[in-house]
């Protein structure tokens, strides 16, 4: 099984992780750069799956 994001609701995801830690590690070391990208949420998927998302990379109101 494959973990990855997916960012907005397009194509573009994330690189491909070994197990959810990972995923979720990465993710979060990584929001604030995907943010400056132009990336306002992602969700996490395995394989193909959605678990949960999508997560907003914006700080609550």
């Amino acid at each position: 099984m494959e973990y990855w994001w997916r960012y907005g609701s397009g194509p573009e995801r994330s690189a491909g992780f070994a197990d959810r830690a990972e995923a979720e590690e990465w993710v979060g070391s990584a929001w604030s750069d995907l943010r400056e990208q132009g990336v306002d949420e992602v969700t996490l998927l395995a394989d193909e799956d959605e678990l949960y998302g999508p997560m907003s990379l914006h700080p609550p109101d």
